[in-house]
């Protein structure tokens, strides 16, 4: 730094003098280093630590005088870029030393005094002529008096830090073995919650695949003649497939929300309309059960993501129901500050206080110790607690045993305009699928037989001209001969091969962006994050025909909007 700084005044200062100033700085840093190469050959002892300290005080105020001299030597004649230069230096040189002698205080002290000293003397004499320098050699002295409170403060941590190391030597050993003991256990814990993953993963997708199957066989045996008997056969194997389709719609919510692939989709929206949705579907599980449900009318418009508190709130009046069997279940809102608190209320078995936040971990039910699937998987409250997190809403439970419980989601309340119509479809489908599907070619990629076979005689039930491929050369070769209007894929294909991957080879190949959809029944989360990157339009399996009706024609529909927009457009250009 010395050598720069001479480098950048020599034409500025008298040279002699410049030479002096830098002769004497880097004379006190070689007797620094030669004397602390002598202490540290020797040995050094607790009783020399005085002289040292005394003789280290000594040297480095010298070294902070002939630092600070150079202002007395480059200040008159430097201009003002080189008085900027040399006042930045200076402030530089005393953090840096404050860092480096902090340790033993007096010895920064020391230098920080003769330093500043030297520096605020010049300042002040400067002030005689241009005031602003005296307020300048004010700054200065602040600066040094907040430099060496700092310095004694780091001192003192530092000797801290020494006393605690030796006072506790034995207690820090004691703690490495149980640190290492812990991270053992940590690391089996951490091991055995990826394997339950990994299992959970693949077990959910080898089921999703027969249930998705027999969702689209059901669906075409529905669509035939049948006597009463075999209808009401149809209708209870449909209703236990249903079920089974919820149960793992269940485990799908907690491994998205495990994947971290739920991206919130927040707006303003009115409450009313979600109350009543929610009363319409869930309040005939109330009035099987002989119990009251109720909602009370609100008025109020809130900042949310619609479909994940729909999904929130559906989880908590289902647990109430679940869990109340007399009385009933009342949902409402008020206000609180800039707030709107929903409540659910239920008059139920109640929880503990030792059990309250058990409660909301994944897999644990209150009275299911023979895991009656009717009560569900005890995922309800986690995928709830989940989704609060995801946006920054909070859920607290009060309960009493026996008395019943209730839960309370805070929301923050709309700012502005707000949306009339969260809980509308977006689009109004046909409501029977020969109406709209008639005539489309379809192809279908899926490496799972029965799943090929139930799609294509269910989109053939809808007058679909379907293809069915479970490689990329026979979808490729399909492709081809047909040129299909829409793409189905599975996400998981043979090879390790994705849908993702041929349906972006079949929109190169055919030069077009081909209408897609991505049908997976994997829940890894790091197959999740894949497919959701893809861009492509994606629904998990077991789909329900009616539910795949709809994102195809959703599909489709958008398909055929954009040309016509595109015209739109085309037309209203100027001239």
């Amino acid at each position: 730094m010395a050598s720069v700084l001479a480098w950048f005044l020599r034409g500025s200062t008298s040279l002699p003098i410049l030479l002096t100033w830098y002769a004497s700085v880097v004379g006190c840093r070689l007797v620094g280093i030669g004397y602390a190469r002598h202490l540290v050959s020797r040995g050094i002892t607790i009783k020399q630590t005085r002289r040292i300290i005394l003789h280290l005080v000594i040297l480095n105020s010298l070294a902070g005088a002939a630092w600070g001299s150079l202002v007395w030597i480059a200040l008159d004649h430097a201009g003002v870029a080189g008085s900027i230069l040399v006042m930045a230096s200076m402030a530089g040189i005393a953090g840096h030393a404050m860092s480096m002698l902090a340790p033993v205080t007096p010895v920064y002290i020391g230098q920080a005094i003769a330093m500043q000293g030297v520096v605020a003397s010049k300042l002040w004499l400067l002030g005689m002529v241009d005031t602003p320098y005296r307020g300048l050699a004010f700054a200065i002295t602040l600066y040094a008096v907040g430099l060496i409170a700092l310095a004694r403060n780091t001192h003192q941590s530092i000797r801290n830090t020494i006393i605690l190391r030796f006072e506790n030597v034995e207690l820090l050993e004691l703690l490495r073995v149980e640190s290492d003991n812990a991270q053992l256990a940590r690391d089996k814990a951490e091991q055995a919650n990826l394997t339950k993953s990994k299992f959970l993963a693949a077990a959910s997708h080898d089921l999703r695949q027969p249930v998705h199957a027999q969702g689209m066989f059901l669906e075409v045996l529905a669509r035939s003649e049948l006597s009463d008997s075999q209808r009401k056969v149809l209708d209870n194997a449909r209703a236990t497939s249903q079920a089974s389709a919820e149960m793992l719609n269940t485990l799908l919510d907690f491994s998205r929300i495990d994947a971290g692939v739920i991206k919130p989709n927040m707006r303003s929206f009115r409450l009313q309309p979600l109350f009543n949705k929610l009363e319409t579907e869930l309040g005939q599980h109330a009035d099987f059960k002989d119990i009251v449900y109720r909602s009370r009318e609100t008025h109020l418009a809130i900042f949310s993501d619609p479909a994940l508190l729909e999904l929130m709130l559906r989880n908590l009046i289902s647990n109430a129901i679940r869990y109340t069997e007399r009385g009933g279940i009342l949902v409402a809102c008020r206000k609180r500050g800039g707030e709107a608190v929903i409540e659910v209320f239920d008059t139920g078995i109640g929880i503990a206080p030792h059990l309250q936040k058990e409660v909301f971990r994944e897999f644990h039910q209150l009275g299911n110790p023979e895991r009656d699937r009717r009560k569900g998987l005890g995922l309800g409250l986690a995928i709830t607690e989940g989704l609060a997190r995801s946006m920054r809403h909070a859920v607290t439970l009060a309960s009493r045993p026996d008395r019943g419980s209730v839960f309370r989601v805070s929301v923050p309340l709309a700012q502005g305009a707000f949306s009339e119509d969260s809980f509308d479809l977006p689009i109004h489908l046909p409501l029977q699928p020969e109406a709209y599907m008639a005539g489309r070619r379809i192809l279908v990629i899926d490496d799972d037989e029965a799943v090929r076979l139930g799609m294509l005689q269910l989109l053939s039930s809808w007058g679909c001209h379907c293809f069915v491929a479970e490689s990329y050369d026979e979808a490729l070769q399909l492709a081809r001969s047909h040129g299909p209007e829409l793409v189905i894929s599975d996400y998981r294909l043979r090879e390790r091969q994705t849908g993702a991957e041929i349906i972006a080879a079949l929109r190169a190949e055919l030069s077009s962006e081909l209408p897609a959809l991505i049908v997976t029944g994997d829940t890894a989360p790091q197959r999740l994050r894949e497919a959701t990157s893809s861009g492509i339009p994606l629904v998990h399996k077991p789909v329900s025909p009616v539910q795949l009706y709809h994102a195809m024609v959703s599909i489709l529909m958008i398909k055929e909007v954009e040309p016509v927009i595109g015209r739109e457009e085309e037309t209203l250009q100027p001239g």
